[in-house]
């Protein structure tokens, strides 16, 4: 904010209580007019509120529109060329590369912008397990912003550790300030750039709150499997009578990994991100940013009661000015509507964010074809071709440019746009747990079936909830299965809460001809995505993929 005026804003004389020694001049960012540190919740509310940032709905959920940008901008994110980092990377469409000096460049007119204005900081954790905690500065424009940091990371546990607190990187953001394409060679005025080198990532010309939250996936994407620790794009929870026995759900965006995760029979550790290092799975984060559009009560009853709690954030949901009641089934704003809460909001969640090694698996794909059975065990071999293609279809909106009609897409380890290293770097480290650990892994398909979208209809939460539970307690391996024969995975004749012909996707298209020539373009499809993969990949890996006679 500009405050011109000096106008003294509502948390003005405590915006110093909660401030570090290391300051924001070792950033190089001075003459601000004032800094807010560490604010709480309630502070942050306010200070939004002054500043017109958003309102507060009925029950407390505090409600934001992020503007022009509604999801992640993909083709603006970059990726700072640099010696010491540049031979780790897989550079290309995820990781587009950006030359040391235009960042420079581009830092240093931020810092000029904020000459006289007002941030906000929040000093956080990413990672819950001590050994590989890294400490995040999260320097904002917008209070909301702030609170979102506040929400979906990890906090000091004191006055005294906030005094002392030093980052090892720092993210900046910035809505309002908007890059030069043409002098900064960025693709548009929207910039998402990360520098290793300088443990720096600069956001500009977007309030999209979930730019902040994968940058930090991004360098946790780099750094963690340079120290032998797995980093995933999954939700995970755990029985509560058996530490080891956790499972994990990979997956993007619109694939169910927040909803199915979120299990009253298992204490949920996690939502998104995760590590799997030699102790076990822990949580990156320290709350949620679920996809909100369509929520009820009956189906959803855990996430559903977060966005009527003080402290969440409503992102781009609708509401009535008058009565203050938000509308989730309004998608007039965009598909992609998301509420931000503290993990805690979830009653049966794990509050150390942490648990033992995972006895299942299961990667989540939202098939638009309408072919794929909707749970099938895969073998070893079979579970890291799925892992490296990452096949799904893109849901309304998760990123610009996407439509309500969902787009086929491969999407490397299941979240490819976060992935910094080459895809076989993580899939080995999942090569190693699955076989040390006794992991039993399944697909399960959350998208369509009787017909491709369209056509169709997707498949009911109820039966895929039936087939993870029967997978899960061990019920599906008391069945019998049958031998797909592209793919070569097995599926189950039967699964207890759910009808024989959801098992047999073909039995309830309208046209068996039409549905085996859709089976086979989707088998050709996994095919020609996986062949950029193929060098340096193991034979027996290439392999386990679809084979078309």
């Amino acid at each position: 904010m500009n405050n011109l005026l000096n106008i003294k804003t509502p948390s003005e004389p405590n915006a110093q209580a909660r401030k570090a020694d290391y300051n924001l001049a070792n950033h190089g960012i001075s003459n601000l007019r004032m800094t807010y540190w560490n604010l709480p919740v309630e502070a942050l509310y306010e200070e939004a509120i002054f500043r017109g940032e958003g309102i507060t709905s009925l029950g407390g959920a505090f409600v934001v529109n992020t503007g022009k940008h509604t999801a992640r901008s993909a083709n603006d994110k970059f990726i700072v060329r640099e010696t010491d980092s540049e031979g780790n990377i897989w550079w290309g469409v995820y990781n587009r590369p950006f030359e040391s000096g235009k960042f420079d460049n581009l830092f240093e007119r931020m810092l000029g912008f904020l000459q006289g204005r007002d941030v906000f900081v929040q000093d956080v954790f990413a990672g819950a397990d001590q050994n590989y905690s890294l400490p995040i500065r999260v320097v904002t424009e917008l209070a909301w912003h702030s609170l979102f940091a506040r929400n979906m990371f990890i906090l000091p546990g004191s006055l005294e550790e906030y005094r002392r607190f030093v980052p090892e990187f720092t993210i900046l953001a910035l809505p309002s300030f908007k890059s030069m394409p043409g002098l900064d060679n960025t693709a548009s005025e929207t910039f998402i750039c990360l520098s290793f080198d300088k443990k720096l990532a600069i956001i500009g010309n977007t309030a999209y709150a979930g730019e902040i939250k994968k940058s930090v996936f991004t360098i946790l994407n780099y750094l963690l499997p340079l120290q032998g620790v797995l980093s995933m794009h999954c939700s995970a929870n755990v029985n509560p009578c058996d530490q080891n026995d956790v499972a994990l759900f990979f997956g993007l965006s619109g694939t169910g990994k927040t909803t199915l995760s979120a299990d009253p029979t298992r204490r949920l550790i996690g939502d998104d991100e995760h590590g799997w290092s030699d102790e076990g799975v822990f949580n990156f984060e320290g709350g949620c940013y679920a996809k909100v559009i369509g929520l009820s009560a009956s189906a959803e009853p855990e996430i559903y009661s977060t966005t009527k709690r003080f402290g969440t954030i409503l992102e781009n949901v609708t509401y009535d000015p008058i009565t203050r009641f938000i509308d989730l089934d309004d998608d007039s704003i965009t598909e992609n509507t998301r509420a931000s809460y503290p993990l805690e909001f979830i009653e049966n969640a794990v509050s150390e964010k942490r648990a033992g090694h995972p006895k299942n698996v299961v990667f989540l794909t939202c098939d638009a074809s309408g072919v794929m059975p909707p749970i099938a065990r895969l073998t070893p071999d079979q579970a890291l071709y799925q892992f490296i293609s990452g096949y799904t279809s893109k849901i309304g909106g998760t990123e610009v440019g996407l439509g309500k009609e969902p787009e086929i897409t491969f999407s490397a380890c299941f979240g490819g746009p976060f992935m910094v290293h080459h895809p076989y770097k993580y899939a080995d480290l999942l090569k190693r747990k699955i076989k040390r650990y006794g992991v039993t892994c399944w697909l399960v398909n959350t998208g369509w079936v009787g017909g491709p979208y369209g056509v169709g209809k997707r498949i009911s939460i109820k039966h895929t909830r039936n087939l993870l539970n029967a997978a899960l307690t061990g019920e599906l391996g008391k069945v019998e299965y049958y031998r797909d024969p592209i793919f070569g995975y097995e599926v189950p004749r039967a699964c207890p809460g759910v009808p024989e012909n959801v098992l047999e996707p073909w039995s309830t298209w309208p046209n068996r001809d039409e549905y085996d020539r859709r089976y086979r373009d989707l088998a050709m499809r996994f095919i020609q995505n996986f062949a950029k993969f193929a060098d340096g990949t193991p034979s027996e890996i290439l392999e386990a993929g679809p084979q078309i006679k």
